[in-house]
């Protein structure tokens, strides 16, 4: 006989083996090794979260109270699967387009990013999945307590309880490691995915051999299984059409409305063309899955002592028949088919909490809008990690409030209240004439009805609702009892709450979008979404364009992270034509932005914050008007004028900013020639006064060798001057000779630093483990960018403690040097020109010094291959040196 605690050391040990496998895929798609996560087969595997505890255990216990209704749990999906394939591709698409994060980011962005209505799905979907969580934790603790009673141990109910709360707290562990490590745009948890492919493995064999055994092992074969199954109450059976009908509509619907199944068929869908392999493969995954139901729970009827619990079969009977090993593979399988449907429901419902609740209400507690400071990142994550934990506590004290029901009972619970998002979903995406009015309207009449006729009577007479209640309705008013709405007796509970929630439901939601009009955001949202395979977005206005590129890529790193966001902005300005970091604020790139963001953060979130920024940003008159058929022909030639408009204010500008540049480099020639007259002849006129002196005059030697001393170090004053001077004259005209050698990075940064000669004038801050690396080009020049940086730093940075950070980090493939310091930066309007020959930004005696340095750095920077700038937002100075990628090499 297993012991219960070599149940408990191989449960743990299976768990730390699922730990391992989300941790290799997690290290291997963060290495850019994640093509087989990416794979059809891991992305149908996937879906198999959709077969929970319910079906892994229940559906045996509903086959032996309902005979061969089970079947419509698989029916639903399957029959979507095959005959709805062009409604999920369509789902997909509308996903990746409009980056949605969750089920309810594609009803929000649906509807003109509506933080409403983001709120409102979100509290339903967590309502709804609550019962749904607290079945698994529920299949997952009398699976135990099995194993504890084969073993003489007699459980209570608190002894249920307290194994409840520990996998609970188990499962809140793995989720916040593998779901919440990162923000990743495109919401993608590669780590959890393959997890959940492990566990699809597991409990399919798992199951498999359970039915192999009942059939082979204990019926005799097939032909003793039919006459078992013949001889048992499943031959007496007699399906219920209603209840039939409304049971394989509940189960299609939940295949897109549950927020777990949205997160695995959506969100982390990295190619379309998956759900043609899932269309064939995931319906026969629930075949296989269904395969031995109705056998197991003939046999278990035949052989398990009367009263036993027969959501238990599957265990039970090798336990009975002393098949220790199958009992333990069964008892992974259980566990698998549990803890994978918590585990993505929870990361889906924390991401919908995060986005659509806790972000917003961040946003606007603050004065400052989305220019705040701190890191929105660190907001985000530590929101979805405090969500998941009170999701889970929410599905634990469903658990224990609950009189814990049959597992199907409880799952058809969740099924009734997720469906409540189908006709918003699936109107919004076809219908355009569908407002938010109306799918706000249907969504909480839906939710209500659903609360009230199903929910609420869950928890039993008495605990929630009243027993007079039930009988005689609220205040006496009989035709709103519970389980007879408007006076309809006589159904099933649950086709009686689907009936009345999805039919006034679709009524609200349909009435309340003719009666009201679309804003023109939804109905550029909607001609998107509704048209997304032959939509093109048109160029979208703003009523004021006051947002300024450097404010936007603030909010951006903060959201996205410097690097990311960094490489967003400089693609972004490559596109444009210009230099930098900084591209043109055209509606084309703060509308790529928003859907950049709304990866992160959810539509509504971004486009709240992308609209703070931009002063109230709103459609234009002419955007309506694109999204209006009957004017197609109008929206053409606007668009066509906009265009030319645009062009022209950007060529405009353009020249604006040219004959600017060139004026000032104008004033910079001058005072450059005035400077560089100046320097040339303070040496000049020291070198002959001193040398006629000592020429002239007879001297004491102590004299004679001052005199001779500022001689010389006048003339090596001039020889530098002179020395910039020729050095920038030969980088320009392209006749300078590179030595090539290789060094180490950290070494060429060491030798820079000492030949500045800072000293205790400046702090520096360095990170020597990230320096590690090998060079191969000209180390002198290379150390001569250096040394005027960090120069640069020691005579221009005025805050009263300078320090300068030295940043190595490889990004896209080369080696980057950034060099940051904590003064005031660099003003908008002089950063154009700093590298020009003629720049000189401070008064020139303050510093010294001709003005040419940053000059020769980028000519020598142009030399080598790699490149010098200036990243703006950063607090104070920062420049960054660029090493081309196939001249760095990583280090030995």
């Amino acid at each position: 006989m297993l012991s219960f605690n070599l149940l408990i050391t191989v449960a743990l040990a299976y768990v730390a083996f699922l730990f391992l496998v989300a941790f290799a895929a997690e290290r291997r798609a963060a290495s850019g090794q994640a093509r087989w996560l990416r794979t059809s087969l891991i992305y149908t595997l996937s879906l198999s979260v959709y077969c929970t505890g319910w079906t892994f255990y229940g559906a045996v216990g509903y086959a032996a109270r309902s005979g061969l209704e089970y079947l419509t749990i698989y029916l639903g999906p399957t029959l979507v699967m095959v005959g709805w394939w062009w409604v999920l591709r369509k789902l997909v698409r509308i996903g990746r387009s409009q980056r949605t994060t969750s089920l309810a980011d594609l009803v929000s962005s649906r509807f003109g990013k509506s933080t409403a209505l983001g709120v409102i799905v979100t509290l339903l979907a967590v309502v709804g999945t609550t019962p749904y969580i607290a079945l698994q934790l529920q299949s997952v603790s009398l699976s135990m307590s099995v194993f504890a009673e084969a073993t003489g141990s007699t459980w209570a109910g608190s002894d249920i309880g307290r194994t409840g709360l520990w996998v609970a707290a188990g499962l809140a562990v793995f989720t916040i490691l593998f779901g919440t490590r990162n923000l990743d745009a495109n919401e993608r948890h590669h780590g959890v995915v393959m997890a959940i492919a492990v566990e699809a493995v597991v409990k399919l064999v798992a199951l498999l051999a359970v039915g192999v055994f009942v059939v082979w092992g204990l019926a005799g074969g097939i032909a003793g299984t039919l006459e078992t199954i013949d001889s048992s109450r499943l031959a007496a059976w007699e399906p219920a059409g209603g209840r039939w009908a409304g049971l394989i509509f509940l189960s299609g619907a939940a295949l897109i409305c549950l927020p777990r199944m949205f997160q695995v068929l959506v969100v982390e869908n990295s190619d379309e063309r998956h759900l043609a392999t899932a269309s064939w493969a995931f319906p026969l995954y629930l075949l296989a899955m269904s395969l031995f139901v109705v056998p197991i729970a003939a046999v278990g009827l035949e052989r398990m002592p009367e009263g036993a619990n027969p959501d238990l079969f599957v265990l039970t009977l090798p336990l009975a028949e002393g098949q220790q090993g199958l009992a333990m593979l069964v008892f992974l399988g259980g566990l698998s088919s549990a803890t994978s449907m918590v585990i993505v429901a929870t990361i889906a419902l924390a991401t919908m909490v995060s986005n659509h609740i806790v972000v917003p209400a961040w946003l606007s507690a603050r004065t400052d809008g989305a220019m705040v400071s701190g890191d929105v990142r660190a907001v985000v994550l530590i929101s979805r990690r405090l969500s998941i934990v009170a999701v889970l506590a929410l599905g634990y004290t469903y658990f224990r409030l609950s009189e814990g029901g049959a597992l199907a009972a409880i799952g058809l619970i969740s099924f009734v209240g997720m469906a409540q998002v189908l006709p918003a979903m699936v109107g919004g995406i076809f219908w355009r004439g569908a407002t938010r009015w109306g799918a706000g309207a249907g969504l909480i009449s839906g939710f209500v009805i659903w609360m009230w006729c199903l929910f609420l009577p869950s928890f039993g007479q008495g605990a929630v609702i009243s027993a007079q209640a039930f009988a005689e309705g609220p205040f006496g008013i009989g035709w709103l009892r519970p389980h007879a709405l408007f006076g309809i007796e006589g159904l099933d509970p649950v086709v009686h709450a689907v009936l009345w929630s999805m039919l006034i439901n679709t009524t609200a939601f349909f009435v309340g979008s003719v009666v009201t009009f679309p804003t023109p955001l939804e109905r550029l949202q909607g001609a998107q979404i509704v048209n997304v395979y032959e939509h093109s977005q048109g160029p979208r206005t703003w009523s004021r364009q006051a947002a300024g590129a450097e404010d936007l890529l603030i909010m951006a790193q903060r959201i996205l992270g410097p690097v990311e966001a960094q490489t967003l902005f400089q693609s972004e300005a490559k596109k444009q034509g210009k230099s930098g970091y900084l591209p043109d604020v055209t509606p084309d790139f703060v509308d790529y932005l928003e859907r950049e963001l709304a990866g992160s953060v959810g539509a509504a979130t971004a486009h709240a914050m992308i609209g703070q920024i931009t002063e109230g940003a709103s459609v234009s008159v002419e955007d309506l008007i694109a999204v209006a058929d009957e004017a197609a022909q109008i929206v053409e030639y606007s668009a066509r004028l906009e265009e030319k408009s645009r062009e022209q204010e950007r060529t405009a500008r353009a020249l604006r900013e040219a004959n600017a540049k060139l004026t000032q480099l104008s004033i910079q020639k001058d005072a450059f020639l005035s400077q560089i007259s100046h320097e040339l002849r303070t040496p000049m006129t020291s070198i002959r006064a001193f040398s006629e002196l000592l020429r002239d005059t007879t001297l004491e030697t102590a004299d004679q060798q001052r005199f001779a001393g500022i001689i010389q170090d006048e003339a090596l004053r001039l020889t530098r001057l002179l020395d910039d001077l020729l050095d920038l004259s030969v980088l320009e005209n392209g006749n300078v000779t590179l030595n090539i050698s290789e060094g180490r990075l950290t070494d060429l940064l060491d030798r820079a630093v000492s030949a500045s000669g800072v000293g205790s004038a400046l702090a520096i801050r360095r990170d020597r483990a990230s320096e590690a690396v090998k060079v191969s080009t000209d180390l002198d020049r290379l150390a001569q960018v250096f040394i005027n940086l960090i120069s640069n730093a020691r005579k221009y940075c005025i805050a009263e403690r300078p320090e300068l950070r030295i940043e190595v980090r490889s990004i896209g493939g080369a080696t980057v040097v950034d060099f940051i310091d904590n003064g005031e930066g660099i003003r908008d309007a002089d950063r154009e020109v700093i590298f020009e020959k003629f720049s000189r930004l401070t008064d020139p005696g303050k510093a010294g010094g001709a003005g040419l340095g940053l000059a020769i750095c980028r000519e020598i920077m142009e030399r080598l291959g790699g490149a010098i700038s200036y990243q703006p937002g950063q607090g104070g100075a920062a420049f960054r040196v660029t090493l081309p990628a196939a001249e760095a090499l990583a280090a030995e």
